[in-house]
C-alpha cells in the first residue's frame, strides 16, 4: 500500500536501545537498564489491590470519553495538594497515557502547518507526532547557562505555539516561576498556544515544580500516571484545558479514543491515594541522583548539569565521540549498560550527548556506574 507523507516520522531511537538489550538478556547477559524513562517499581499495592476488586465487581465497560468522574474530581483535588489551585474538575481531561494528551492537544490547537517551536534537547515524541500530524516543529537551541531550557528571547514571533517541559526530559532540569511567566507571557504576546508538560511532577529535589497553572488558565497543561505514580504500561495520563474548551476536547475523545483504558483509570484513582509507597520510590531516586552526580565524574562523564527532577543525566560525551550512537552499542556489547544516544533529544547536538536514566534500584545504578568506569577506562579520550 502507498504509505502518507506523514507516516515518514523517525525512529524513537531508546526503543530500538531497549530492543537491542532485549537481545543481549535473550542470550544470556545481565543488562543494566539505564535507557529507559520508567520506573523499575510496580504501580502501588494499593492501587493494584483496587483493580482486583473491581474486577471482581464490575465489567469495566466503556467510561464517558473525557474519563470516569471520579477520578477527575481527584485529579482536581490533587492540583490544591501541591500546588495550592482550585480547578474545576470538568477541566479534566483522562487520556490514555500522555502521548494520547498529546495527539488530542494537538490536534485540538493547531491547523496543518502551524509552526510549533520546542526546547532542543527535548521529548523526541514531540517532533514526531507533530509531522504525523502535519505540524512543523520548531527546535529552540537552548543553552547550559540556561539549564538547557528554552527563554522567551528565543521564541520567534511566528510560531503557533510552544511546548515546554518541567522537569524536562533529557536534562531534568527546571523551570523556577520567573522563567515559566516569562514564557507564558512572550506566547499570549504573539498570540500562540502554550503546552506544559508537567508528566516528571512529583519527581523533583530542590524545591518543587512550577505548575503552568499557576501562571495562568489560557493554557494546556498534561500530565501522566507514568512516573511519580509508576504506571508506565497503565497507559493513564490527563490534561487540563480552558474552561471554554472543554467540549471541544471532548468531542475529539469521543472520535477518537472513545475512552482511555477503564481498568486503567480505576488504578490510577486508588494510586492518587498512596502517597507514602509513592515517596518511597522519590528517596530511591533521591539517592541514584547523589549517587550519578557523585561518581559519573570519576567514571568517565563529568560533564552535565545535576537535575533538578525526573531521573536522568544528560552527559555530553564530545571528549570521547561524535557518534553517540555508535558510542551506546559499544557501551552496551562491551559492558551491557543501556543508554540512549543523544540523537533521540537534539537532531543537532546529540551526537556528542548520552542520556542516562537512575530510575532502576540502587544496587542496579551502582553496577551500571561502575560497569561505564571500566568502558571509559579502557579508552583514550578525542584530541
Amino acid at each position: 500500500m502507498r504509505n502518507s507523507s506523514r507516516s515518514g516520522v523517525d525512529p524513537f531511537i531508546v526503543m530500538d536501545v531497549m530492543e537491542a538489550a532485549r537481545q543481549a538478556e535473550a542470550a544470556g547477559r545481565r543488562v543494566i537498564h539505564m535507557e529507559v524513562g520508567q520506573p523499575s517499581t510496580p504501580a502501588p499495592a494499593g492501587a493494584r489491590a483496587a483493580l482486583t476488586q473491581a474486577m471482581g465487581a464490575d465489567a469495566l465497560g466503556y467510561t464517558v470519553a473525557l474519563g470516569l468522574p471520579a477520578l477527575r474530581a481527584r485529579i482536581a483535588r490533587l492540583y490544591t495538594d501541591w500546588y495550592g489551585l482550585d480547578i474545576n474538575p470538568e477541566r479534566i481531561v483522562v487520556t490514555a497515557g500522555a502521548s494520547g494528551a498529546f495527539v488530542l492537544g494537538f490536534t485540538a490547537l493547531f491547523d496543518a502547518g502551524a509552526r510549533v517551536a520546542l526546547g532542543a534537547p527535548g521529548y523526541p515524541s514531540y517532533r514526531q507526532i507533530l509531522k504525523a500530524l502535519s505540524l512543523t516543529p520548531v527546535a529552540l537551541e537552548t543553552a547550559l547557562e540556561n539549564r538547557l531550557q528554552p527563554v522567551a528571547g528565543d521564541v520567534p514571533s511566528d510560531v503557533d505555539g510552544l511546548i515546554v517541559a518541567s522537569p524536562a526530559n533529557p536534562s531534568g532540569t527546571m523551570l523556577d516561576r520567573a522563567a515559566l511567566s516569562a514564557l507564558i507571557t512572550r506566547c499570549h504576546d504573539i498570540g500562540a498556544n502554550f503546552i506544559s508538560d508537567e508528566i516528571y511532577h512529583g519527581i523533583q529535589y530542590e524545591g518543587r515544580a512550577i505548575s503552568a497553572l499557576e501562571v495562568s488558565d489560557d493554557i494546556l497543561v498534561i500530565n501522566s500516571f507514568s512516573k511519580y505514580f509508576s504506571m508506565t504500561g497503565w497507559r493513564v495520563g490527563w490534561m487540563v484545558v480552558p474552561e471554554s474548551d472543554i467540549r471541544v476536547y471532548e468531542r475529539l475523545a469521543q472520535n477518537m479514543f472513545i475512552c482511555p483504558p477503564h481498568a486503567s483509570q480505576v488504578t490510577a484513582l486508588a494510586a492518587l491515594d498512596c502517597t507514602e509507597e509513592l515517596d518511597a520510590n522519590l528517596e530511591v531516586y533521591k539517592a541514584n541522583r547523589a549517587l550519578m552526580i557523585e561518581k559519573l565524574p570519576a567514571a568517565g562523564l563529568p560533564d552535565f548539569a545535576p537535575p533538578d527532577g525526573a531521573f536522568y543525566i544528560y552527559a555530553d560525551v564530545s571528549r570521547w565521540t561524535d557518534d553517540s550512537r555508535s558510542l551506546a552499542a559499544e557501551i552496551l556489547d562491551e559492558v551491557g549498560v543501556a543508554v540512549t544516544p543523544g540523537l533521540d533529544f537534539d537532531a543537532v547536538r546529540g551526537h556528542q550527548t548520552l542520556r542516562l536514566s537512575y530510575a532502576r534500584s540502587t544496587e542496579d545504578i551502582e553496577e551500571g556506574i561502575a560497569r561505564l568506569a571500566r568502558f571509559f577506562a579502557k579508552r583514550e579520550p578525542r584530541q
